[in-house]
């Protein structure tokens, strides 16, 4: 989470600055909390991982490395997307982890997919595939298309439905008229979890129940954590559509501070401690962004433009 939050701090200042940042910044701040208490359950190497645009602290337990952030935002031919795509739209599938799709509701198919075709070709295992989502994502055909396979096929999909109050500036009572989103697990014949968000010790004991379900062969697990992202929809949005009041409500707490006071009342990490990792993660990511910032971008007489899924292109031929 500290992590997470100090990479996208250092995200915020390069795009305020302008320069060479490719494309938007959408920060999950507020939201690192349910991100990681999803992530850490997640098993690099076995599961599959279809992130959201405000899923950092998940991306990087998962694997991803700051450079791959940097070099993305950068457009780095060294990065994962090699200069072809920018921002959130980043990830290295031969591993597990998809590019996400900016199609909101369309990863719960991609995840799906994946999950189907090891079955089919006997490698599934204990392997559990998890994405994320906004609220306003479950409103489209691709999440119930998605979802509805799952359940049908009670596949281990962990679908986490990250309830922030606004699908950008579309709050929930024009987004959805059921009393709750969890309510819609009923519907579809999968568990259904409710957790609040702000709350990381709440959020493990939920998404660790989930994913072993999952694994257990109980097919698909929805959970939604109700908070408030404490940023606009993106570093171009002032979210002022936001009302103090709820700002000012619990949803509205700070998961960052809410962790912090829950370590320290356990004994698990002094204030001084949490400051530290801090300081030694702001001196990791200059040292990428310096690095980064060295690295060339697309020859344009010399590159390659066909597709990344082109026999010559696709993963594991560059290095060839």
């Amino acid at each position: 989470m500290v992590l997470a939050r100090t990479l996208e701090e250092k995200l915020a200042h390069l795009y305020r600055a302008g320069g060479r940042l490719v494309g938007g910044v959408y920060l999950g701040k507020g939201q690192e909390a349910y991100s990681a208490a999803m992530g850490v359950q997640l098993q690099k190497g076995k599961d599959a991982f279809g992130p959201f645009i405000r899923d950092q602290a998940a991306r990087l337990l998962f694997g991803e490395s700051i450079l791959d952030v940097f070099r993305t935002y950068f457009g780095s031919v060294l990065g994962p997307m090699r200069a072809r795509d920018g921002n959130v739209h980043r990830g290295r599938p031969k591993e597990g982890m998809p590019a996400m799709i900016s199609h909101i509701g369309s990863m719960v198919g991609v995840i799906t997919g994946m999950l189907f075709s090891r079955r089919l070709q006997g490698t599934l295992g204990d392997a559990v595939g998890a994405v994320t989502l906004g609220e306003g994502g479950t409103s489209t055909g691709a999440f119930h298309e998605g979802l509805n396979l799952a359940a049908v096929e009670k596949l281990p999909l962990i679908v986490a439905v990250t309830n922030n109050q606004y699908s950008y500036s579309t709050p929930n009572n024009r987004q959805f008229a059921c009393k709750h989103l969890v309510d819609r697990a009923i519907g579809y014949g999968v568990d259904g979890y409710s957790v609040d968000g702000t709350d990381l010790a709440a959020s493990l004991v939920v998404f660790r129940k989930a994913v072993q379900r999952a694994r257990e062969g109980h097919g698909p697990q929805l959970i939604v954590g109700s908070l408030l992202r404490l940023t606009g929809h993106g570093e171009h949005d002032d979210s002022s559509y936001i009302p103090d009041a709820l700002r000012q409500s619990a949803m509205g707490r700070d998961c960052m501070k809410v962790a912090d006071a829950f370590v320290q009342e356990h004994g698990w990490a002094s204030p001084a401690e949490v400051e530290g990792w801090r300081a030694d993660y702001r001196l990791q990511i200059e040292a990428a962004v310096s690095q980064v910032m060295k690295e060339p971008g697309p020859d344009p007489f010399k590159e390659s433009w066909r597709a990344l899924s082109s026999a010559t292109l696709t993963e594991g031929q560059w290095e060839a």
